[in-house]
């Protein structure tokens, strides 16, 4: 029995377990302000709340439903836009989208509204790149954005008066969501039920992949949900190593203070990864798993040197290095019974410095048509060691071990620099697709590559003297 408070309604269901939580509410629920769309997690139309207890307190996110099987929110809060409304008014966001001529055909209007809101319930400090950085999982064609833009900027600014000692009364009192949302952290605990168990033969975390994949497969599938089991959640410290367990989600890492401080510009760099609603639901585990030559998270980590941890149904674990993982396109060296259950890697120090580069057709909420990272320690002007990885340049994510290897004890010059990407060209197979032809990915290749030295070295490397 799947139990969860869907907007101040108790639901206990006995549904399929495989069923997303975009068809429960709107077929089960009758509650269709919540749109199908693209079905892929890419037009925020089906976007809802959800809010879980962490640690005693309840914390909201955006996440987009139709991607979200329904034990996944297993004693949590779900919202959906008929959840929002005031009795006998408009909410603070549905009132900045009225006064800044923010909606015109409607269809994407609920999910703006939602993740509007959820930007009211979790916001801190509010700033206008915040407030417009919380809908970007949202799209619109009709209003070319900037009267969504004003309606985000003015709720932004009502929002700069939040109490952040009782928020939760601000908001109810300000009009931002309605006051049946003050009972809900005690209404959570009473039905806090144990996890959600199950054993299926096909393991599924947030399900960005998966239902992407296989939506109308998965309807009487028996699956392993392992997005909320406490012993696959978490990101723990031992020294310069962090250790992150399978359920990990993006929004995890660019929140986490400790990774924030070690490696700049992590926060720029998970930026790029999808948007807020998917960065919040996708687990890094998953991105591993799906295998894909162009997954970002994944050439991150190949250039970090990660380790994977593999447990079987018995519990039995072994080690292999990501850079060993993968066999050729979409095989893994995974047995069927086995989940990746932790993937540790060294954080930066002291001479190291690290650099993630990607190239799609818009600069966010886009696959990458190729992207890059290194990692390089170097003492004076010599490089001690380095790792480069690359994606959309063969059947699997790329780490470049002669590129790498030639780095080595090599010195900091132009010369070495352009030696090296020819080096790297050699380990590159990229074929013509709908991302672009082959020369053009050996070109971004190139770029990326002379990019990372240009970035990280600009006492030394200057664009023009490459290109």
């Amino acid at each position: 029995m799947i139990q969860f408070i869907l907007n101040n309604q108790l639901i206990k269901t006995d549904k399929p377990a495989s069923t997303t939580l975009l068809d429960f509410v709107r077929y089960e629920e009758n509650l269709r302000g919540t749109k199908i769309g693209c079905r892929e997690g890419d037009c925020g139309a089906c976007t809802v709340l959800i809010g879980t207890m962490k640690e005693g307190k309840l914390e909201y996110m955006s996440a987009t439903s139709c991607l979200t099987p329904l034990p996944n929110v297993h004693g949590k809060h779900v919202v959906t836009v008929e959840g929002l409304n005031l009795p006998d008014k408009l909410n603070q966001a549905q009132q900045a989208m009225v006064d800044c001529s923010g909606t015109q055909c409607g269809f994407c209007t609920p999910g703006f509204v939602n993740s509007m809101c959820g930007y009211a319930l979790t916001c801190g400090e509010s700033t206008l790149e915040s407030a417009i950085s919380a809908i970007d999982g949202n799209i619109c064609r009709c209003t070319g954005y900037k009267t969504i833009e004003r309606a985000s900027a003015k709720l932004a600014e009502k929002l700069k008066s939040k109490d952040q000692e009782n928020p939760m009364a601000w908001l109810v009192a300000n009009e931002f969501v309605p006051d049946y949302f003050l009972n809900i952290e005690e209404r959570i605990k009473t039905i806090q039920t144990n996890e959600y168990k199950s054993n299926g033969q096909i393991p599924i975390g947030g399900g960005t992949d998966l239902y992407v994949q296989k939506h109308d497969e998965l309807h009487n599938v028996d699956l392993d949900y392992l997005f909320d089991k406490e012993h696959l959640n978490g990101i723990s410290f031992y020294g310069n190593t962090c250790v992150l367990k399978s359920s990990v989600t993006v929004t995890d890492l660019i929140e986490n203070k400790t990774l924030l401080d070690a490696i700049p510009n992590w926060y720029h760099y998970l930026k790029l990864l999808s948007s807020t609603p998917i960065r919040n639901i996708a687990t890094i585990a998953g991105n591993i798993a799906n295998g894909s030559p162009i997954g970002d998270f994944t050439i991150i980590l190949l250039a970090m040197k990660a380790q994977l941890t593999l447990t079987n149904k018995a519990n039995e674990t072994r080690k292999v290095m990501l850079k060993d993982f993968y066999l050729g396109y979409k095989t893994l060296d995974k047995k069927a019974d086995e989940i990746i259950s932790e993937i540790a890697f060294k954080l930066p120090t002291n001479g190291t410095k690290f650099n993630f580069e990607k190239v799609c057709k818009r600069q966010y909420l886009d696959i990458a048509s190729v992207n890059s990272a290194i990692t390089v320690s170097s003492f004076e002007n010599s490089i001690t060691e380095a790792h480069v990885s690359m994606g959309g340049v063969g059947p699997i994510p790329k780490y470049l071990a002669k590129t790498s290897e030639f780095l080595a004890n090599k010195t900091i010059t132009v010369s070495v620099i352009k030696e090296a990407e020819q080096v790297l060209q050699t380990e590159l197979s990229p074929i013509s697709d709908a991302r672009g032809t082959e020369a053009y990915k050996r070109l971004l290749g190139r770029q990326l590559f002379f990019s990372h030295f240009i970035t990280l070295f600009p006492e030394t490397i200057k664009m023009d003297d490459l290109i």
